[in-house]
């Protein structure tokens, strides 16, 4: 007998004094999408809770301060910002600016950070959902530069993970390229000591506007 074959039949076994009743009387009451509970927060204080847990760098400011938040964000970057012009003239600042017009590797390698804002932010894994929409920027863009401020708004925050990809498919959003962000890029994997920066931005700094 197979190593399937054994485990179905036990599960089968361990099922067999189980009937269609009993399995009614115990369903759970839940649709797939619906929201959820956070706990003791609300759903903007527990999304920017579990993202300071990944050691981002986490803001709740009013809608007309983002462009400050911003520009302080990067006061001490050295070197170039890349963002869409919606970000742009949505932030009203004056920053080293560069256009990404599909930048070869080297030099998107050498951009200092990027701006970005959101397509969706999950409050009880504290992760930020980019589905490269307008202002987001292609996926190279949020993973090459070594600084990352993500612009989050507070509508935009959802429960949980089901409600997210629902949010998703509701927007069209499924049928795009997503990158899924919690923190900072950071690895553990040579002998456990942590090391940030390897896979993506090593600076995560998230603006939620509300």
């Amino acid at each position: 007998m197979s190593s399937r074959a054994a485990i179905l039949g036990r599960i089968r076994s361990a099922l067999a004094d189980v009937s269609d009743a009993d399995v009614a009387e115990t369903a759970v009451d839940w649709t797939y999408g619906q929201p959820v509970d956070t706990g003791d927060l609300g759903l903007v204080d527990r999304f920017a809770e579990r993202v300071a847990d990944y050691r981002a760098v986490v803001e709740q400011v009013p809608t007309d301060g983002v462009g400050a938040a911003v520009a302080a964000a990067l006061s001490g970057v050295d070197g170039t910002v890349a963002a869409d012009d919606a970000v742009r003239q949505r932030l009203g600042v004056t920053l080293t600016w560069i256009d990404d017009d599909d930048l070869p590797a080297a030099r998107l390698d050498a951009v200092a950070a990027v701006v970005t804002t959101a397509a969706v932010g999950i409050a009880n894994t504290g992760t930020i959902v980019l589905d490269h929409g307008p202002g987001q920027g292609r996926r190279a863009l949020s993973l090459v530069p070594d600084v990352h401020v993500c612009i989050v708004e507070a509508d935009q925050v959802v429960s949980d993970v089901p409600e997210a990809v629902a949010r998703l498919i509701a927007t069209g959003a499924a049928a795009r390229p997503q990158t899924w962000i919690s923190g900072p890029s950071a690895t553990s994997d040579i002998e456990l000591d942590r090391v940030e920066g390897v896979h993506g931005p090593r600076t995560l700094h998230v603006i939620i506007a509300r």
